[in-house]
């Protein structure tokens, strides 16, 4: 069980939405708040990421093959230099003839060119790995640090900038994927000494066994005792282990990944209630309607519908 991708597939919503930016110096590009999460990959040239709000850090320089991971979404600038003023993302046109939508501007200075979207992420219920994230993560790829990622930057770039046959297909898979290639890159680079939260959890030798099993099967009668058996150590060591890294106690998380499975069943799936409950440990379908009301606010039934609509 590949518990980030599991924990990933379960909050996205819908595609990921991308375009390319073309910008030659002077420019700049304020982009707004998006919902779920926002990245950049510098494909050609160097730039400057501005926060709105200076109080949320300092502009970080991007060079060519960096990424940048923004886990919230936050709105931004992205510009060639910190003090150029920027055009409203709105305001500009976006040119559709190419295998991805191109915004270009700016003056006839040094080009910068960029991969620039969002992840559809539900932050309404964002899972703990993701929540435990910096707001920015900023990747380089140059000098041979992440090649698994530095590989996927370069077919991007070469895609988008020679498209041919098969294009049209093989860049959104790519940006898919890219997601996953930013958050292992990031956590694999957490040194071991320092490494807290999910960074340790998942490489943990107590605690990702028992994570592992959870995902695995959620609707197994999973008790502390049971997990704690996977992991070597006493009930009690287990437990406070487990909530140290994880954030919260081992049978709050399996409630949780129990109504995240729920959730993704009823968004993907035309499993009937009964089946739904079946899959995520409840022995009736009362039982799980009464617990997926607590969590979400409302009948299975009705959020299904909801997410059909949206």
């Amino acid at each position: 069980m590949d518990i980030l991708t599991e924990a990933l597939s379960s909050m996205r919503t819908a595609h990921p939405a991308s375009v390319r930016t073309e910008g030659r110096a002077p420019w700049a590009l304020q982009l707004p708040p998006v919902v779920g999460a926002g990245f950049h990959v510098v494909l050609y040239g160097t730039c400057w990421l501005v926060p709105l709000d200076r109080e949320a850090g300092e502009p970080v320089a991007l060079s060519p093959g960096d990424v940048v991971f923004l886990r919230d979404g936050r709105g931004h600038v992205l510009a060639d230099h910190p003090d150029t003023p920027p055009v409203l993302a709105e305001a500009c046109r976006v040119d559709g003839s190419l295998p991805i939508g191109t915004v270009s501007l700016g003056g006839d200075g040094a080009r910068t060119s960029l991969l620039c979207g969002n992840y559809h992420l539900d932050q309404g219920r964002p899972h703990p790995l993701v929540r435990q994230l910096p707001a920015l993560i900023h990747l380089e790829t140059r000098h041979g640090r992440h090649p698994e990622l530095a590989a996927a930057v370069q077919l991007l770039g070469a895609e988008l900038e020679n498209p041919r046959i098969g294009s049209a297909g093989i860049v959104p898979a790519l940006i898919d994927s890219l997601l996953l290639y930013i958050l292992r890159a990031w956590f694999e680079a957490q040194p071991p000494a320092t490494a807290a939260g999910w960074a340790a959890a998942l490489g943990d030798s107590a605690v990702a066994p028992a994570l592992t099993a959870i995902h695995e099967a959620p609707a197994t009668a999973w008790t502390v005792e049971s997990l704690a058996d996977r992991s070597g150590l006493s009930r009690a060591a287990f437990a406070r282990r487990f909530a140290t890294m994880v954030g919260e106690p081992p049978m709050a998380y399996l409630t949780r990944w129990r109504m995240t499975t729920a959730a993704r069943l009823l968004r993907e799936s035309e499993a009937p209630l009964t089946a739904v409950a079946a899959q995520t440990g409840y022995g009736s379908e009362y039982a799980f309607a009464k617990a997926f009301k607590r969590e979400y606010g409302q009948a299975p039934g009705g959020f299904r519908r909801e997410a059909r609509a949206a």
